[in-house]
């Protein structure tokens, strides 16, 4: 019976009727859909070789000045431990030249290791995984009944509700960590088992978060307009007010669980934080990096009417600031997978057709953002049944090709989780409008939905 009702879920989100799978019933240029071979039509560079999977660095002294940023040795310790990295926190304080004299660290490592010693392995099976769309700042403008209303409705959370649903599942005892951490890729390509130690009562889950792009439908419609680097090198959002002019601040997921883990560290694990799942035919992170912007080729109306807006346009600019925030995500915590650089329905779409649209993920992406071998399926549609791939799968076999590792699609169960020795594959559980409105005791292991809801959303949420 299980096995029947996931079939009929996937074939839900083929079809474009499950709530999770990111479709949105917008105008033409809803861009959640898939645009026409013609439209995203550009030249090809040969993909390039997927690279070896970086070793892992040994861990460096930090210099005196990083040390003096960070803090001392003990207060470095206290923070990785903290963040359930016993060993990490350990480790560092033995190799203080004074640690044998100064009775402070050995306190610390003793109680490090008495923690450590208590703590008990969390089965992968059981780990959810959850995710949102951009999160909405102003409920007036998403909300005001145009075409656009039933689709942010239905898909998108509001950051209120974002802060409350964390703040719930901090207080139950939820702990960020990574698919990386549930399954390591070794040498040889193959895959193993991961292993999460936690203290009793803690309980890890993946969070992630599509479409980080800003696409240009959503100006105006009360979201942020794009990831900046603010005068300390944080990443926070610009958000463009009524007047024209631009604040900057705590706008969107990443700022807001940024501010949360740095006053909650014990929120995440090892410094985890979430993965963001880009496309790449609008840019990323709300820069205008594709290649279309520079080439003036086959552009879509919006583009068109973007760069006619932005006659100072600087196309190397664009992309150079988007490193550099990208840069600083990865640096704290925060990952990337593909969600296919066109969204692409894998479900639907031929071997031969996601070839091509990954060769525009890494020609026009992965220069910004990095590689990555983690695919987040657009619209929940996944390349294989819920039997598990094999390389008999053509649209698997290319995928595993390139370096991907670790898929994931969509899922209304608690958890479900594959870890086989060729691939890592998650669901994922959409928690936005319409899994709140109409599945509330779907969502009761992680929040109560009645004091989470946005009072300023529109009932009845539409139907799919």
């Amino acid at each position: 019976m299980k096995k029947r009702i996931l079939t009929l879920i996937i074939c839900f989100c083929a079809a474009g009727l499950f709530s999770g799978c990111g479709i949105l019933p917008f105008a033409e240029d809803n861009p959640f859909g898939e645009k026409d071979e013609e439209t995203i039509e550009a030249v090809l560079p040969t993909a390039t070789p997927t690279p070896e999977p970086t070793p892992t660095e040994e861990p460096q002294e930090p210099s005196e000045d990083e040390q003096e940023e960070e803090g001392t040795p003990l207060e470095q310790a206290e923070h990785m431990a903290a963040q359930y990295d016993y060993d990490g926190a350990i480790q560092l304080l033995k190799e203080q030249d004074e640690y044998e004299t100064n009775q402070k660290m050995q306190a610390a490592v003793a109680e490090y290791e008495g923690i450590k010693a208590t703590c008990v392995e969390y089965p992968l099976e059981q780990i959810t995984h959850v995710f949102f769309h951009t999160l909405i700042k102003d409920t007036s403008k998403a909300f005001d009944g145009d075409s656009d209303e039933a689709g942010y409705n239905q898909v998108m959370t509001t950051i209120s509700e974002f802060k409350k649903i964390i703040e719930s599942m901090y207080e139950k005892g939820y702990v960020l960590v990574s698919p990386h951490d549930m399954a390591s890729v070794n040498d040889d390509g193959t895959m193993s088992r991961g292993k999460i130690m936690l203290p009793p009562g803690k309980i890890p889950f993946v969070l992630s978060q599509d479409d980080v792009s800003y696409y240009h439908y959503m100006e105006g419609d009360g979201f942020a307009d794009k990831l900046v680097l603010d005068e300390n090198g944080d990443v926070k959002c610009a958000y463009i007010e009524d007047d024209g002019s631009v604040s900057i601040g705590n706008y969107d997921l990443v700022p807001i669980l940024d501010a949360f883990v740095e006053e909650h560290p014990d929120f995440s694990y090892h410094g985890r934080k979430g993965i963001l799942a880009m496309t790449g035919y609008n840019g990323v992170l709300g820069y205008r990096t594709d290649i279309a912007y520079k080439t003036g080729e086959n552009l879509q109306d919006n583009q068109k009417e973007f760069l006619e807006n932005h006659p100072d346009f600087d196309y190397e600019e664009e992309v150079k600031q988007a490193t550099e925030v990208a840069n600083a995500l990865k640096a704290n915590g925060w990952e990337f997978a593909s969600h296919t650089w066109g969204h692409k329905n894998a479900t639907d779409s031929t071997a031969e057709e996601l070839k091509t649209d990954n060769e525009k993920w890494e020609a026009y992406v992965a220069p910004i953002l990095g590689k990555t071998d983690m695919i987040i399926f657009a619209f929940g549609a996944d390349i294989g049944d819920w039997e598990g791939y094999s390389m008999d799968n053509e649209k698997f076999a290319y995928y595993k090709s390139r370096g991907y590792n670790y898929y994931c699609n969509v899922d209304s169960n608690q958890y479900w989780v594959q870890i086989t020795d060729q691939y890592f594959r998650q669901g994922r559980r959409n928690l936005d409008g319409y899994r709140m409105y109409y599945n509330p005791e779907m969502l009761s292991d992680l929040f109560d939905v009645s004091e989470v809801w946005d009072s300023s959303r529109p009932t009845p949420v539409p139907e799919m």
